[in-house]
């Protein structure tokens, strides 16, 4: 069986950075790592061909050659996936998707021709298919039977042979599935549930081992949604992982995703900045402690939140956070209580979206019961989205205060600033080991996108002087950093065009709401005041 694995295109969006991705001479950010997952656990007897469309097309070879295709996506990923489907129908081809927007939404996936659907997580799902493929069956939907959830410690090294390594800014890894919260607009509980699975260190070492063998050296995305969900088999990990590091001189630097909730465990930050993390992504969502209460993020209103962003940033990790407007019960200002917190602690890269209703959520399943969903409540999360369901106060507003306060987080001197003073506390953190090997040779590569950044920043900008300034200063206060710091600098370059296309796109989509409500509300016939007036009476 020739099957290609084909992975959707991302829209623009927040995280798609093209002009950052385009200096350091890449195409893509982080590769599919649920597809080579899959080709994993499908028959090794089978022949695999994988096309990330975020980094090429397809060539009439490789169409040629397939004679299954299977497609993952997220629902960000919708607009392509269903054309790919179409694409692959009209030449013939059985199609299988599966992933997070196929679990969520099937009918979508069904009605533009998908023949399988391998729903739910593969482990469990993609031997129901496999059989059903030798048995002869040209379509079928594969479900875990009674919600069961599998073993990852079972979940064998992905085929990450099948990637264009040069064509991704960072690897991707998994150590762990679910989270232990239970936030209202969340859908990882809902695709992974409440109970955090891990793999083995010592299989996430062979891991390692694979993708140092294949020639990775550079940074490594785990794709944890909470990654210290399970915090003793987390320092278990990082325990087996210190030691890896140092015999192979430091070949990977780590980022993820946590709760807020590390700051209040040190010698977890201590064991992970040990290890090469240098960055965490944090759900902060807003500093609004009735909001946080009401979406049922509890573990975010029991310290401190801009103390815990300062305890984790002076251990030693760049900090990235995430921020959500339009919740119920929200008062006005809501966007400028979100800009100031930003401004306050000095997070540089701060992810700015209107509340989603996710499908199958908690808020979803409670919006659907009040009436309150709009158009097909997809969810697509994507920062150029408006609401998806009627909120507590004017939508108007809501989208007013968004767009404003994008704009305002993402001016350039502002941004340069905020990662100015964040870098600074990074330079306070005293790391308990410095390892033999951290310090590697810049590659050429590496050496042009800076360079690239000191020109456009350093010169072209009207934030020249401040850029040389701050550089300067970090020069002296923080020598370590500067590569870093320069990174995350060049992140401006992609929200110089972004925070245009945010305010474009909200803008053009607010005026066909309020056109439509103007319209509704012309054709609502009213009663002539002497009829109402008498039902008064």
């Amino acid at each position: 069986m020739n099957v290609l694995l084909l992975y959707p295109r991302f829209p623009k969006s927040f995280w798609s950075f093209e002009k950052m991705i385009e200096l350091m001479g890449r195409k893509a950010l982080i590769p599919p790592l649920g597809l080579i997952t899959v080709a994993a656990i499908l028959p090794q007897e089978w022949n695999y061909k994988l096309v990330d469309l975020n980094v090429r097309e397809v060539t009439e070879a490789e169409w040629s050659w397939s004679e299954m295709v299977i497609c993952s996506a997220m629902i960000v990923q919708k607009p392509d996936l269903l054309a790919q489907i179409q694409e692959a129908k009209r030449r013939g081809k059985r199609v299988a998707v599966g992933g997070p927007y196929a679990t969520a939404l099937p009918n979508e996936v069904t009605q533009v021709g998908a023949d399988y659907l391998i729903l739910d997580e593969g482990e469990l799902t993609i031997p129901l298919f496999v059989e059903a493929v030798k048995q002869g069956q040209m379509s079928g939907t594969f479900r875990a039977p009674n919600g069961e959830r599998p073993d990852v410690t079972t979940t064998p090294i992905p085929r990450f042979e099948l990637l264009e390594f040069d064509a991704y800014a960072e690897m991707s890894v998994q150590f762990s599935r679910g989270c232990p919260f239970q936030c209202e607009f969340c859908d990882i509980i809902v695709l992974y549930g409440r109970k955090p699975r891990t793999k083995a260190p010592e299989q996430m070492l062979k891991e390692l081992d694979y993708l140092y063998e294949l020639g990775w050296r550079r940074s490594i995305f785990m794709v944890d949604d909470n990654f210290i969900g399970n915090k003793r088999n987390v320092k278990l990990l990082l325990k087996e992982l210190l030691p890896w590091m140092i015999e192979h001189k430091y070949p990977f630097s780590f980022a993820t995703e946590a709760s807020v909730d590390l700051a209040n465990d040190q010698e977890l930050m201590d064991m992970m900045v040990k290890c090469n993390f240098g960055s965490v992504f944090l759900g902060i969502e807003t500093p609004d402690e009735e909001s946080l209460a009401l979406t049922q993020k509890h573990q975010n209103t029991r310290s401190s939140l801009s103390e815990a962003v300062e305890r984790i940033a002076k251990s030693g990790m760049r900090v990235m956070a995430g921020f959500i407007i339009g919740f119920d019960g929200e008062k006005s200002g809501a966007g400028q209580r979100i800009v100031k917190f930003v401004e306050q602690t000095n997070i540089p890269t701060a992810v700015f979206s209107m509340l989603q209703a996710l499908p199958d959520t908690a808020l979803s399943h409670r919006l659907a019961k009040e009436g309150r969903l709009r158009g097909t409540a997809d969810g697509n999360i994507n920062q150029t989205t408006l609401m998806n369901f009627v909120p507590t106060r004017p939508l108007e507003d809501i989208a007013i205060e968004y767009m404003d306060a994008f704009d305002e987080l993402y001016e350039p001197s502002k941004f340069l600033d905020r990662t100015y003073r964040h870098y600074l506390m990074l330079g306070e953190a005293t790391y308990p080991y410095k390892g033999e090997g951290r310090k590697k040779p810049i590659s050429l590569l590496v050496l042009r996108a800076l360079a690239i950044i000191c020109w456009r920043q350093g010169f072209v900008r009207s934030t020249r002087w401040q850029f040389w300034r701050n550089l300067w200063s970090m020069y002296k206060l923080n020598p370590g950093g500067v590569s870093s710091y320069l990174v995350t600098c060049a992140q401006i370059e992609h929200f110089l065009e972004y925070r245009g296309i945010v305010r474009r796109e909200i803008e053009t989509q607010l005026a066909e709401f309020l056109a439509e409500e103007a319209r509704i509300k012309a054709a609502t016939p009213v009663e002539p005041v002497e009829v109402l007036a008498e039902t008064a009476i």
